[in-house]
């Protein structure tokens, strides 16, 4: 459920933040702009602003480690406040020795544009913005911080008279008296309104046509002065409102309500909230995401496998009628056992009892891959639950940054000085005769390798018959590539396809400028001319000794 922010809220909660962390030594300030989170960094603890739409809520948690990507601001609280009849509450904080400059970090809960920023000077400058606005008003680093307009209203200070009030809201209908308060007078809001105004809001015909509605006024007046008068002694409860529980600094009249320690407690019960860094939160996620996708590769792949026992019938029935086979057929329909046809897919080049022995051999991978996979889907399944457990608890303050850097290992080293670029649309090898050769990152990326990121006289493959990656071999010579590096293209294209846990995988091939991209076609979906076909067996030992490491 979203807070509900108004003045009133944002005083009694700013008061109870100043005697909770007054003398507080802050060390830095992590500002999450995807998440909308700002946390204060603390030495005793952590107080942890969570200003989405959708949620809205200050909590304080457990003392919390800078981390990578947090902003050092070593200073000591001076104190919290609000603005007068506004919601923007600000911490005033002490510089250290070495600045000299006097610091804030305000947050504005105006309207659903909830921020927070770092201000820096007198006149203050922004220095830090939790997320930028585009509309016209946003603050900018580096420009003099312009605070919320005032409203305006009348009666901060109470000083509003009883004649006036009612001369303002007396001669309105009564369905119009909610925004005339609220526009007029100070600390009022749509969370009080009803319960300032009572029966003023709603009186009958007899009742106006009497004149008994000015002491449904003057009562609304009277509650009004005790709240702007009382504000600062609050009794803090959780009204059950229509739109769900709001904690608010006492009870409003006709509104049911609980009771609450303090304000801070209510809304700690109300939420649940991330203790760990937003970096090391998005590494979590992308390893959780990886493991997930292993699990459905495992899935595909065990899904996918052939049947041995129809594999091994396929060699049976080529030597079996290995007479009948004409010389360089890369297909052709047999008799089969039972008395039906079978369409045999064939190795031209090998002769009929090689591409029996190649059924075989296909049979045995798949037997075994259905003895390895089922063991290694296990394991990924548990990897998979083990992160997205410590995701749901590193989202919700379950666990600690230590546990999660302990769950996730050192994160990769980063090369200093080097600027990134964008992601290039393949992987490089090298052939063993030094060639490289280019493997496309998926289905979207392979246009874009093929077309965009190789040479007309380059050699491009596929694995037939299967969704896997697009591969070019670089070759500018005359004729065709070294059948060694020909061979390791395609090996590439067979691991690099579902067809990976296939003993013996056909990869189509031809020249690149042989290729082309027909209208309208789903992305990664070719047409090949004078296309020829290459036999290897997937053996992954193959990418660790043709990494490119270049």
């Amino acid at each position: 459920m979203p807070m509900r922010w108004d003045a009133l809220l944002a005083r009694s909660v700013a008061a109870e933040l100043h005697a909770v962390l007054d003398g507080a030594r802050l060390r830095a300030v992590r500002l999450d702009g995807i998440e909308r989170d700002l946390m204060l960094l603390f030495r005793e603890r952590a107080l942890l602003w969570r200003l989405h739409p959708d949620r809205g809520y200050v909590r304080p948690l457990p003392a919390v480690e800078p981390a990578e990507g947090d902003l050092p601001l070593k200073s000591t609280l001076l104190g919290v406040e609000s603005v007068p009849d506004d919601r923007v509450i600000r911490f005033r904080l002490a510089p250290s020795d070495s600045l000299r400059r006097p610091l804030s970090v305000v947050v504005e809960l105006l309207g659903n544009q909830w921020n927070a920023l770092v201000t820096e000077g007198d006149p203050e400058v922004v220095r830090h913005v939790l997320w930028r606005r585009d509309a016209t008003g946003g603050h900018r680093v580096g420009l003099p911080y312009r605070p919320p307009r005032p409203l305006g209203r009348r009666g901060v200070d109470g000083d509003v008279t009883l004649e006036e009030w009612i001369a303002t809201l007396g001669p309105l209908a009564p369905d119009e008296r909610r925004a005339a308060l609220v526009r007029t007078f100070a600390w009022t809001s749509p969370l009080n309104a009803s319960a300032l105004l009572g029966a003023a809001e709603r009186p009958g015909l007899e009742e106006r046509a009497s004149g008994l509605e000015e002491p449904n006024l003057a009562v609304g007046f009277e509650r009004w002065k005790r709240m702007v008068r009382e504000a600062a002694r609050a009794q803090p409860v959780v009204l059950e409102t229509d739109a769900g529980p709001q904690p608010y600094p006492f009870p409003l009249e006709g509104t049911p309500h609980r009771s609450a320690d303090s304000l801070l407690a209510a809304m700690d019960g109300a939420d649940t909230t991330a203790a760990v860094g937003p970096a090391l939160l998005r590494r979590l996620e992308a390893e959780a995401h990886r493991a997930h996708r292993r699990v459905e590769r495992l899935e595909e792949e065990l899904a996918e496998l052939g049947d041995a026992d129809a594999l091994r019938r396929t060699g049976d029935l080529i030597l079996a009628r290995y007479r009948e086979l004409p010389s360089g057929a890369a297909n052709f329909r047999l008799l089969g056992f039972d008395g039906a046809e079978v369409e045999v897919e064939l190795d031209p080049a090998e002769p009929p009892h090689e591409n029996a022995a190649r059924y075989y051999a296909r049979a045995t991978k798949v037997e075994r891959a259905r003895q390895r996979l089922p063991g290694l889907l296990e394991e990924a399944r548990a990897e998979e639950g083990r992160l997205a457990d410590l995701l749901t608890a590193g989202r919700t303050g379950g666990t600690l940054e230590a546990d999660v850097h302990d769950a996730l290992g050192p994160a990769p080293p980063v090369v200093r000085g080097q600027v990134a670029g964008p992601a290039l649309p393949y992987r490089t090898f090298r052939s063993s005769g030094g060639l490289e050769i280019r493997v496309g990152r998926g289905a979207r990326h392979n246009d874009e390798l093929t077309f965009h990121h190789s040479a007309p006289g380059d050699v491009w493959m596929h694995a037939r018959h299967s969704a896997g990656a697009h591969v070019i071999l670089r070759w500018s010579g005359d004729g065709k590539p070294p059948a060694r590096d020909l061979e390791e293209a395609a090996t590439l294209a067979a691991l690099h396809s579902k067809a990976r846990t296939s003993g013996s995988v056909p990869v189509d091939w031809t020249f690149r400028k042989y290729v082309r991209k027909p209208r309208r076609s789903p992305p990664g979906q070719v047409l090949a001319d004078r296309v020829e076909t290459l036999f290897v067996e997937p053996y992954e030992a193959l990418l660790e000794k043709l990494a490119d490491e270049r």
